[in-house]
């Protein structure tokens, strides 16, 4: 009797485009974290696009730069991780977008920004939405299937 084949996952689009934002965003703390523990003048240029936001990070210290490089090189794993439709990497993904929208809350209230905080929910609600989609979470919680080894006796 053969052996069941391994059953392939068909690997949903919306999980290449949340693991390309994901490593996208891991660039992006990476070099802000850089830029926060070894100032220069090229990373200084980046800060001229927010400005409230580099003296919240500046006034908070170092340890928002460590922060930042832990951030970022949990990204990347998490990015693999959905690529190969792992259940952590979800559920990392969900929590960290459920995080990042209520932060966007928060912080209409620090800055009173309502087009800002507006974007950001409205951005961390499409991620999750997408995350929740059926097709999604199948690929994410599908058992995988491995094929058996098959002892043949003669």
């Amino acid at each position: 009797m053969n052996a069941p084949a391994s059953i392939p996952r068909r690997r949903p689009l919306a999980v290449f485009i949340v693991s390309g934002f994901l490593l996208a965003a891991a660039f992006i703390a990476v070099a802000i974290g850089f830029s926060l523990l070894f100032p220069n003048r090229l990373l200084d240029r980046a800060w001229r696009l927010n400005p409230a936001g580099a003296a919240l990070f500046r006034s908070i210290g170092p340890l928002s730069g460590v922060f930042l490089l832990g951030l970022g090189a949990a990204l990347v794993p998490a990015a693999r991780g959905l690529l190969r439709g792992k259940k952590w990497a979800w559920s990392f993904a969900v929590t960290l977008f459920a995080i990042d929208g209520a932060g966007d809350i928060v912080s209409y209230f620090l800055i009173h920004d309502a087009l800002r905080t507006l974007v950001g929910v409205m951005v961390s609600s499409v991620f999750l939405i997408v995350l929740c989609r059926r097709d999604f979470r199948e690929y994410c919680f599908a058992p995988v299937f491995k094929p058996e080894k098959v002892n043949i006796r003669r």
